[in-house]
């Protein structure tokens, strides 16, 4: 459907303000304001934890002062499209210098339009082609009003913004079901990993008391042992920096750092990096009490910050990734950590070693192994495809808001 006549281009600049506002620096050091960053903005719109503070302890860019029906764009790595719109929000909320606070001109554009026409693609492709710089691209406000932006008559905008209210509604309603879906596979994914590595596969199965509390009574037939009896340290160097470098995280355990889509400082050099086998656990130290750690499956090397630390023959390395990377394991690595600031936590191999693991009979490990992969498998499966819904209406979201907003529906559909 062709664009209806009634709807004309406008630079930003002349139907909303930017940057209004702002904190003075004279304000009352005790003042306590909330705070949005950059990072509390996700690529939907949509704004999560926010933080607060006292003015004296707030981050230098905790200035701008936003209002009902303000939309905050990011002017800063502007690819992540960290948009969204300020709605009855608290007298004391203020966002980051990195936010652009674009307000609308009530007798040209409507606050309801606003937060659509803001997210509409084709005005979104104008925020990040007209950014600059390649790894931290940004855009000036003074260019941001530059962008055009799609405006009917202020009743016309009025009806869009109510018809999409509606629309985008159910929408978000699905995919809401939806991310719940997840969340409840997530979590029965965690148990059946964490329930099969520290209870075995038999429910009949005879038990004893691990003497350990975090682990509780496992099978009769296992074997509870130090890590200083499971692991040995070790500490071999790359004296080239050419094999392939390996990354370790909470979430994927250890993978090829180039199959991660990451914007880490890259050394000039990784001579002298550590070198790991198949088979060798490795756990970033820093990151363990989140669970940063688990097997290398392939030859590689890893940051010299890490440590690498090669199983016995009694273990099965399938098995240990499993054990390393449940919740109760992390739990329990926190409590041998050291450091001041929980966030600052580091897990040394002293420590390491003193932690107590279960050791089931290396057949059972192998058993317990192949149970776990087939119904993880299924798990995943099922998780894609969820995703993949969510995907297919995100995309049907953002269509409608693009068609609504450029006047691909007529008025009379959405009136």
């Amino acid at each position: 459907m062709s664009v209806t006549s009634e709807h004309t281009k406008l630079l930003l600049k002349y139907a909303a303000s930017i940057n209004d506002e702002a904190l003075s620096e004279t304000t009352d050091p005790d003042f306590e304001l909330q705070y949005i960053d950059i990072g509390n903005v996700d690529s939907n719109g949509l704004i999560h934890d926010i933080v607060e503070y006292k003015f004296k302890d707030a981050p230098s860019r905790a200035r701008r002062i936003v209002r009902h029906g303000d939309v905050i764009i990011s002017t800063v790595r502007t690819y992540l499209k960290a948009i969204a719109p300020i709605e009855s929000p608290s007298t004391n909320l203020i966002v980051s210098t990195g936010f652009a606070v674009v307000r609308p001109q009530p007798d040209v554009l409507d606050t309801n339009f606003c937060k659509y026409a803001l997210r509409e693609p084709h005005f979104i492709h104008e925020v990040i082609n007209r950014s600059t710089g390649v790894s931290y691209p940004a855009i000036n406000a003074s260019d941001l009003g530059l962008i055009p932006i799609s405006l009917p008559p202020l009743a016309t905008q009025r009806a869009i913004a109510s018809y999409l209210d509606r629309e985008t509604a159910r929408i978000d309603g699905l995919i809401g079901a939806k991310q719940r879906l997840l969340g409840l596979l997530a979590e029965k994914r965690r148990a059946l990993i964490t329930h099969a590595v520290t209870r075995g596969l038999d429910p009949s199965a005879a038990t004893r008391p691990s003497g350990v509390p975090w682990i509780g009574d496992v099978p009769a037939g296992w074997e509870v042992e130090y890590a200083r009896r499971l692991f040995n340290l070790i500490d071999m160097r790359s004296t080239t920096g050419q094999e392939e470098l390996l990354s370790v995280s909470h979430l994927t355990g250890v993978t090829r750092r180039a199959d991660k889509d990451v914007n880490m400082f890259m050394a000039e050099s990784l001579e002298g990096y550590k070198k790991c086998q198949p088979g060798d656990l490795v756990i970033n130290t820093l990151w363990a009490w989140m669970g940063a750690m688990g097997i290398a499956f392939q030859e590689g090397i890893v940051s010299p910050d890490y440590h690498v630390y090669r199983p016995s023959p009694k273990y099965a390395p399938s098995y240990i990734d499993l054990f390393v990377r449940t919740p109760h394991f992390a739990t329990e690595v926190s409590r041998y950590s050291k450091g001041v600031w929980s966030s600052r936590l580091r897990l040394y191999p002293e420590e390491f070693f003193e932690i107590l693991l279960p050791v089931p009979p290396l057949a059972e490990q192998k058993q317990i192994v192949d149970y776990v992969q087939s119904q993880v498998t299924a798990i995943d499966n099922l998780n894609q495809e969820v995703q993949k819904g969510i995907a297919l209406l995100q995309e049907r979201r953002t269509a409608l808001i693009a068609a609504a907003v450029t006047g691909q529906i007529d008025t009379a559909e959405v009136v």
